[in-house]
């Protein structure tokens, strides 16, 4: 079902106790996610300040890269790669598809076209959105429409409401995602979420080497428990809990931070080489239960 909110249009998904509202002309984004009548991520009250305000509200694909990137020029191939920085730390940060318009069906499939700007390659993206009484899933694609090699990361960037409780179950981190050291340590004191619990302030990290599932998230004040698991060639967990924000970022990811510099200095978590036509996907299921 999709209704108009002034300029932008909404999209309903629904089945049962969930209720999923998407954005499709602002990056096809969830805009609000409602399970057993709770409100589960940070949703504004007027779709537009999403526009406004792109990165810290409900949950938005990141394309053709995820988190950050250097804004300096670099080359692959015979191709430059000149983004500017779109965000206050000095980087190009979470793709380019965020906040564009995408087509849609009406019924869960949207997908955008993007590239030729700064990102010098041309490519698709599509999100195929399913709901059922117990479970959301996302299914992501992004495809090489040039004609040579391009470097490619595709993910999801949630903002789940505090108050909340989060487990990772991975074995390594990448203690900090803005200058982020090649190899990844052995999980360790805060960066050790093996057991469900509140996050610390101010983590802002990825994880690497994940169990299944790689995520649990507890709102014990609405008595709702999920999980979350994701299917990839490559994954990584991105949390972020920043101050001023009452909400905490569980990104699911198919590279870790500065895929880029890590694809051409042969670094774990790089970004993907993708052949011309080539697509790479990624799966995301959320399931949720009353505790």
């Amino acid at each position: 079902m999709a209704h108009r909110d002034g300029a932008i249009e909404e999209l309903v998904l629904a089945d049962g106790p969930i209720e999923l509202t998407v954005l499709p002309g602002v990056g096809a984004r969830l805009h609000r996610l409602r399970v057993f009548g709770r409100d589960l991520i940070r949703t504004p009250a007027e779709p537009s300040v999403h526009i406004r305000d792109p990165f810290f509200w409900g949950s938005y694909v990141m394309a053709p890269w995820c988190n950050r990137l250097s804004a300096d020029r670099v080359d692959v191939g015979s191709r430059r790669v000149e983004l500017g920085s779109n965000f206050p730390d000095g980087t190009a940060i979470h793709g380019q598809v965020y906040a564009r318009p995408w087509e849609h069906d009406g019924h869960g499939e949207l997908w955008i076209r993007g590239g030729g700007d700064g990102w010098p390659w041309q490519y698709e993206v599509r999100q195929r959105i399913a709901v059922t009484p117990r479970t959301i899933g996302l299914a992501l694609s992004l495809t090489n429409r040039s004609d040579d090699p391009m470097p490619a990361g595709i993910g999801i960037h949630p903002w789940f409401m505090r108050p909340i409780q989060v487990g990772i179950h991975a074995a390594s981190v990448f203690p900090t995602n803005l200058d982020s050291q090649p190899i990844p340590d052995p999980v360790h004191g805060p960066f050790d979420r093996r057991e469900i619990g509140e996050m610390a302030d101010g983590l802002d990290a990825s994880w690497a080497d994940l169990a299944d599932p790689p995520v649990e998230l507890v709102w014990p004040d609405a008595g709702i428990r999920a999980t979350m698991r994701m299917s990839a060639p490559t994954g990584y967990i991105v949390a972020a809990n920043p101050p001023g924000v009452d909400a905490i970022a569980v990104e699911p990811e198919t590279h870790a931070p500065q895929g880029l510099r890590r694809l051409l200095g042969h670094e774990p978590g790089g970004l993907t080489l993708l052949e011309p036509g080539h697509a790479l996907d990624l799966d995301v299921e959320l399931a949720f239960d009353r505790l």
